[in-house]
């Protein structure tokens, strides 16, 4: 019976892979489909591997076999994202006062006449798209400001977004703000496409691409007023069902934004704790993205583009919030380091400050900021020769890989300290926030997200995510 059901399920995963490939190119040779029906043979034993994954976490196993079916599993990931359908940005428009600019530019690009700028109540309220929509009446054309966007944006979000999307007959959409406004936006966008399928059918990987189109993708604008989250080049989109508690997340390259706008007179106002801790969420995205088994040629050089920026604004935008040219060069620094992880993917750094959100609301680029140099001296070996080409890009010398990576990481420390982060996650008034009775949950939330998906230098299991935790508390 189990082989019945394994090899129902091979099957109809290589016409899954067929049927893939035929919608995104129109055809397949012969020996096309021979190679899907291998790399989806690969994925069948890769999952066998990671079905069984939950159980070794609880058990605190993990042996030589396991790892080597996680490593598959990844190599299986990094071949079939060559096959994937990637809409990366079209254009950018960057520069002080480029808001402005932005309904005349769209119009020429897109023809569009209505656009739907989604925002948060913050950003509403301290006036941010007021000129924007004054500028699209200028321009001669309607915009319209959904301005409800909660953190970790909802169902509701979403669909009291595209009513308003519809009712005033929108033809483009402008996510202006971090992360939370650019994940509404995305879903949205999808759902304009695809208005028969709810959020829920949403979630999982390739649901735009592969849904039955009843409407035309609308094109969408990123205007962030942060730099840090990366969300304006990323192919993901992290929906919360208030009701049962719930995150769904939508993963499709559909959903990447055809256009960005970076503006650094929108950032001059971030206090500096913000710009800090930001910036070092920019910095993790580049630094897990370089390290990781799933690199291309584009994301090695976006990584080391965006640690350089980093390493030369960072420290300058923090001291001084009105350097525009400081607060554009992170911008970009933001942007490129997204768009090199929404490929290469990151790794245990973003598996446990994720966790740390979830269970104590701790601001995701503080926990990266804190937990990134344990992380990376807990690696050792691993990950020396390539931290090691991360050193020389910003000029620090040792005279091999190894000191040059420990230097690398003592930067990393020296960058935190000299902008008041501090090195343990507490609570605000000092005190212990990881509780003792949360940890066996955490490290297995942890180990849960990471496992076998992100591909890191070493494989770590139960042990080793535990001594970050308690480094850190």
């Amino acid at each position: 019976m189990r082989r019945r059901k394994g090899l129902r399920f091979l099957y109809t995963a290589a016409d899954n892979a067929v049927f893939f490939a035929e919608k995104t190119d129109g055809s397949l040779a012969q020996t096309e489909r021979l190679f899907f029906f291998f790399v989806k043979i690969v994925f069948f034993f890769a999952f066998r591997w990671y079905n069984s994954r939950i159980i070794l976490i609880r058990r605190n196993k993990m042996n030589g076999l396991t790892k080597f079916g996680y490593r598959v599993f990844q190599k299986s990931m990094w071949v079939a994202m060559w096959f994937l359908p990637w809409h990366q940005n079209k254009g950018t428009l960057s520069g002080a006062g480029s808001i402005k600019q932005l309904p005349k530019w769209i119009k020429e690009k897109e023809g569009c006449t209505s656009a739907l700028i989604v925002t948060d109540g913050g950003l509403y309220k301290l006036g941010i798209a007021d000129p924007i929509k004054e500028a699209f009446e200028k321009e001669g054309m309607k915009a319209v400001i959904y301005h409800d966007v909660v953190p970790n944006p909802t169902i509701t979000n979403i669909e009291d977004g595209l009513r308003i999307y519809k009712e005033n007959n929108c033809d483009v959409i402008i996510a202006l703000g971090g992360g939370s406004p650019m994940d509404c936006a995305k879903g949205i966008g999808a759902r304009v496409m695809l208005p028969k399928k709810s959020v829920p059918q949403l979630k999982g990987v390739l649901k735009v691409t592969l849904g039955k189109p009843f409407g035309k993708l609308p094109p969408l604008v990123a205007i962030p007023t942060t730099s840090g989250t990366g969300s304006e080049a990323t192919l993901a989109a992290v929906i919360s069902n208030p009701d049962t508690h719930e995150k769904y997340p939508i993963n499709d390259p559909k959903i990447i934004p055809r256009y960005i706008v970076m503006d650094p007179e929108l950032t001059i106002g971030l206090p500096p704790h913000i710009t800090s801790t930001t910036g070092m969420d920019a910095l993790t995205h580049a630094v897990e993205g370089y390290i990781g088994g799933e690199n291309t040629a584009q994301t090695k050089k976006d990584s080391v583009e965006a640690v350089q920026l980093i390493h030369k604004y960072l420290k300058e935008a923090y001291d001084h919030g009105d350097n525009l040219e400081a607060r554009n060069k992170m911008q970009y620094a933001s942007f490129i380091a997204g768009r090199a992880f929404t490929r290469s993917y990151v790794g245990y750094v973003h598996a446990i400050a994720h966790t740390l959100g979830g269970h104590y609301g701790v601001p995701h680029g503080l926990a990266n900021a804190v937990i990134l140099p344990y992380v990376l001296e807990a690696y050792g070996k691993s990950a020396h020769k390539k931290l090691a080409r991360l050193a020389d890009c910003i000029g620090i010398q040792g005279k091999d890989d190894a000191e040059k990576a420990n230097a690398f990481i003592q930067w990393i420390r020296d960058m935190n300290s000299s902008m008041n982060i501090p090195d343990k996650i507490r609570a605000k008034d000092g005190s212990q926030l990881i509780k003792e009775e949360d940890l066996a949950d955490c490290i297995t939330k942890a180990l849960h997200e990471a496992n076998p998906l992100y591909p890191c230098p070493q494989i770590w299991d139960r042990k080793e995510v535990e001594a970050i935790f308690r480094k850190i508390m």
